[in-house]
């Protein structure tokens, strides 16, 4: 299992995955993802596009969901895009 922080990109299942959680929570069997896709709807700052493995990808964010982590397998981090995310999952709990 490999270790994983906030903001790194792991696949899931073919799917590249933004780490969520927040690093100071106590580590568990499963962790906070939102899955990045080519194809899906943008709304702003609800899901920002993503410079990630050379491509332009959509942070799902209304598709937040919690995976074990043993089937994470981390690729990257987007941390240099961290107040995007930030901001999205702001927009999906608050709505500004």
């Amino acid at each position: 299992m490999d270790s994983l922080i906030r903001f790194d990109v792991a696949e899931y299942n073919g799917v590249f995955m933004v780490v969520v959680e927040s690093d100071l929570l106590p580590s568990d069997a499963s962790i906070v993802v939102i899955p990045l896709l080519s194809d899906y709807p943008a709304v702003r700052h609800l899901n920002p596009e993503l410079q990630y493995d050379g491509k332009r990808l959509v942070l799902a964010t209304r598709l937040i969901a919690a995976v074990r982590r043993s089937a994470l397998h981390r690729t990257d981090s987007v941390a240099d895009q961290g107040d995007l995310v930030t901001r999205a999952v702001d927009v999906l709990m608050g709505g500004v």
